[in-house]
């Protein structure tokens, strides 16, 4: 058994998730051995943990235009890694998904990174990310850790998530789109053709 599969089992075993493995439901992430380029965002959506396809809806669709790739780019080119704060579906809450569980990226995250050495930018999707991930490095707000997201490269990318939910954000800030997608896109296409 590799240690990929090997870390998968000690995550289904977790007492932590064993609500989840009692129905059946699988941790949902993944691992790329040669990932370039790194996906972290809150939790799998409700769609993607039934179908057991991550970003599989229409935050998914949104993103992967923001990333300048095709679907079959963002699920085949062998270059992505998808890791979220949580591995399984949290339920959902009054405005939205629920947030992830306290201490799950905290005992899976790093077993899981290791098992991909050449992940050179980390995209830090929405707030839960970003405040796990940059810590006192982010700014007051969302919107202002967006708007300096140069400040964080060239390890992470901070962007607002993807949600239809966030649609009015996006009209409220159009330089989100006109300036900042298209600096993603270019660095998302430098590690792709690398």
């Amino acid at each position: 058994m590799g240690r990929a599969e090997e870390i998968y089992r000690e995550i289904m075993a977790d007492p932590q998730n064993a609500d989840f493995t009692k129905q059946g439901i699988e941790p949902l992430y993944h691992v790329e051995p040669e990932a370039r380029i790194l996906i972290i965002s809150q939790a799998p959506s409700r769609k993607g943990q039934e179908s057991m396809t991550y970003w599989d809806d229409p935050s998914g669709d949104r993103l992967r235009s923001w990333m300048g790739m095709s679907r079959d780019e963002f699920y085949h080119s062998g270059k992505l890694g998808v890791v979220p704060l949580d591995f399984y579906f949290p339920g959902k809450g009054k405005q939205g998904d629920l947030p992830p569980r306290k201490g799950f990226a905290e005992k899976w995250h790093q077993p899981v990174l290791e098992l991909m050495p050449k992940v050179s930018l980390t995209l830090l999707i929405g707030a839960y990310a970003q405040k796990y991930y940059l810590q006192k490095r982010r700014q007051k707000t969302l919107t202002e850790t967006v708007a300096h997201y140069r400040d964080y490269l060239p390890e992470y990318f901070p962007i607002v998530h993807p949600s239809p939910l966030n649609y009015g954000w996006m009209h409220q800030h159009p330089w989100f789109e006109g300036e900042v997608v298209p600096e993603l896109q270019a660095e998302i296409r430098r590690l792709l053709d690398a």
